[in-house]
């Protein structure tokens, strides 16, 4: 996508796929007054190693100036969360979140996460790539669940899906169903948006603060 947004001459994608970092950019949010909820770098990793603290503080700075903002973080680097917020609080509004697409990779980024005071913690287990077992939701408000998507996309299994669901619904975690992505529940490889979002014939819609998932 990087490759492809620098080829039409995208603004900001001017290094491709490399680092860049885009301080102009930061205080965008300061102008707008309708409460609005940011999913930050949605393109990259706010936590990657090589973007200094410095940069960091300005982020943070501007999203404590915008309180009647959302701000929503997903990251994989989770072992600088505590690392970072060590040292600076977790404003009340940023959703703090970690990807979870594996056992050995994702779910010991939930451990770091969890060391963070964040007012919403979630964890967005997309692409879910393999069964994860039994794992552990405490101080956890937040799942979103989804398949892979994309020409190279791997098949997410209906029981992969049950058992967070299942996990979710016993700690009380809200639970949301993203997509089937490249693989439908029946096994077949179709574009995405023909497999949909149902999951057992319904839409799970659930965010943090409400205990019930809705059902469209």
């Amino acid at each position: 996508m990087a490759r492809r947004l620098q080829a039409m001459g995208a603004c900001g994608y001017e290094n491709g796929f490399n680092l860049a970092l885009h301080r102009k950019r930061i205080s965008q949010p300061l102008t707008r007054k309708k409460p609005t909820v940011y999913f930050v770098n949605s393109m990259s990793d706010l936590f990657h190693r090589d973007i200094p603290d410095t940069f960091l503080d300005e982020v943070f700075a501007v999203i404590e100036q915008t309180p009647h903002h959302t701000y929503q973080i997903l990251t994989k680097r989770a072992e600088r969360l505590p690392e970072y917020f060590g040292h600076h609080n977790c404003p009340d509004n940023v959703w703090l979140g970690v990807s979870v697409e594996d056992r050995a990779y994702g779910l010991p980024r939930i451990d770091h996460l969890r060391k963070v005071d964040a007012k919403v913690r979630f964890l967005s287990i997309e692409p879910l790539l393999e069964e994860l077992g039994v794992f552990n939701l405490a101080n956890i408000h937040w799942v979103i669940v989804g398949g892979e998507s994309g020409h190279h996309a791997r098949p997410m299994d209906e029981a992969w899906v049950e058992s967070i669901k299942q996990q979710a619904d016993q700690t009380g975690v809200a639970f949301f169903f993203k997509q089937w992505g490249g693989w439908g529940a029946d096994g077949i490889k179709r574009h995405k948006k023909a497999n949909g979002r149902e999951f057992k014939g319904k839409t799970w819609n659930a965010y943090p603060g409400s205990q019930l998932s809705l059902e469209l």
